[in-house]
């Protein structure tokens, strides 16, 4: 959180995006990190599949008016389903969609639910729309990437912690890459402390994961929106402590 604030300055970032489901202690999401989050710069947060892993979280999400969760998993699910924000005379929404392939739990169509929400928002006169899909598989976020093309501004694929190098400006004005990465120790297998890993990995013993600890990087990506929610250029970056 120290270095974001410098960050977002000094590339004049208007709209600070950041998914936090797994910002407490590497799993799951509080209030206290929601707010602490916000006062670096944060604009919108968004979720996941572990987006209530700590429980308490669930009846604190209703309160928080920048929080958008996925809302393609259960109506039981609290939260928003669009967060808007608006900078410099221009409105931007931002949803959140989980994937349905090798997930738990398991999402609802997210083409369908993405169909259903554009539609909202576009009632709304709303022409920029960031859309954090958390899925599993590459082919998955591929696809919607595709079937979203020319109607969204951008696609983000998060969830699989790793940045992928296909960041590019698909047909129609939509900015897509396949993983947006991770923030967390650079050292660290997807954020987790090492010996751990390795020691449910290898010797298939039970441990608790820790999140590792270490000098941290920032890994995202960083849009252009024109004022017809068309995205003009999106490139990657990783920001090291």
């Amino acid at each position: 959180m120290a270095v974001l604030p410098g960050f977002l300055s000094s590339n004049g970032i208007d709209v600070c995006v950041i998914n936090a489901e797994n910002s407490t202690h590497g799993l799951g999401c509080s209030e206290k990190i929601c707010a602490d989050l916000k006062t670096a710069g944060a604009d919108v947060i968004t979720l996941g599949n572990h987006a209530f892993s700590n429980y308490e979280f669930e009846s604190k999400i209703d309160k928080i008016d920048y929080v958008v969760k996925p809302s393609n998993v259960s109506k039981s699910w609290p939260g928003n389903d669009i967060v808007t924000v608006e900078k410099n005379g221009q409105k931007i929404a931002v949803i959140n969609l989980l994937g349905q392939v090798n997930m738990q739990p398991v999402g609802n169509n997210p083409f369908e639910a993405a169909d259903e929400l554009i539609e909202r928002i576009n009632g709304m006169g709303i022409k920029s729309i960031l859309v954090d899909f958390h899925s599993e598989t590459t082919s998955e976020k591929c696809a919607l990437g595709y079937y979203l093309a020319g109607r969204v501004s951008a696609v983000v694929g998060t969830h699989t912690h790793v940045q992928t190098s296909d960041c590019r400006v698909l047909d129609g004005g939509t900015g897509y890459i396949t993983d947006a990465g991770m923030t967390g120790a650079v050292d660290s297998v997807l954020g987790m402390d090492i010996g751990i890993s390795i020691k449910r990995l290898k010797d298939k013993l039970p441990a608790r994961y820790e999140p590792a600890q270490g000098p941290a990087m920032i890994n995202g990506v960083i849009a252009d929106i024109d004022i017809d929610g068309k995205c003009t250029s999106i490139r990657r970056f990783t920001e090291y402590e």
